[in-house]
């Protein structure tokens, strides 16, 4: 663990280690913020070294794996790259979606604008899609699981935004109706009057937790579902919304 954030280990062997990342912690230093806690250095510290397959953002909760040799770090990089990695997100979206499955198919462009945002753009993005499936609606939000078929910087966050719905927390994708007119207008059923009020955010963070990873464990080959339950953060926000009126 770091000096006060504690660490759950969700999986060991002699090849893989996988963990369960909790919400501002980053996976790897922060250019930003010198001498910062991040996920890797006390992990190695008690493990040894560790190759990193794949990150979450600073805000995210969920499952992180990592290669303990470089011959399985070559066979996970080969399953992301070929998307044979399957992710499962839990998202706490603000407003109410009147539609039971949405597939986002929306090109994305890292650092697209001035505050350096992924940005839908169909002539130089690349291809991005994302599966939702809303699991539970409150009075203003509602709890989306996202399956995202690529695996584009912010892509979850992004298209969520882009359809009218970012995360709960999200304060860089908020807005992102005002990065340009490539995204669809936002498909919502509107919220009872007053639902929203000067009430607090349900979570004081990003909204955004990675559930299940499922990949082949490049040592026996057989497939491993990875699952890391709710935090307590997150529990006590889904207590409070479906306890609303």
């Amino acid at each position: 663990m770091t000096d006060d954030i504690p660490i759950t280990i969700l999986y060991e062997d002699d090849v893989l280690l996988a963990v369960d990342k909790p919400s501002g912690l980053p996976t790897l230093p922060d250019g930003y913020q010198k001498g910062a806690p991040f996920l890797v250095a006390p992990l190695q510290a008690r493990f040894g070294r560790l190759w990193v397959v794949h990150r979450l953002d600073r805000g995210t909760s969920g499952v992180v794996v990592f290669a303990r040799t470089a011959e399985a770090h070559r066979a996970l990089n080969l399953q992301f790259e070929q998307h044979h990695a399957d992710k499962i997100y839990h998202a706490l979206v603000q407003g109410v979606p009147a539609w039971d499955t949405q597939t986002v198919d929306l090109p994305l462009r890292p650092d697209g604008d001035r505050r350096h945002r992924t940005v839908v753009d169909k002539r130089r993005g690349k291809p991005a899609i994302t599966h939702l499936r809303v699991l539970e609606r409150y009075r203003a939000h509602a709890l989306i699981a996202a399956h995202p078929e690529t695996g584009r910087t912010h892509q979850i966050r992004t298209h969520l935004a882009a359809l009218g719905f970012p995360l709960v927390g999200d304060t860089l994708y908020t807005d992102w109706h005002a990065v340009g007119s490539a995204a669809p207008a936002p498909v919502a059923r509107p919220a009872p009057a007053g639902a929203a009020g000067d009430r607090p955010a349900p979570l004081p963070r990003l909204g955004l937790h990675a559930v299940v990873l499922t990949l082949v464990h490049p040592a026996t080959g057989v497939a491993l579902a990875l699952e890391a339950p709710y935090p307590a953060d997150f529990i006590e926000a889904l207590k409070a919304l479906r306890a609303e009126d």
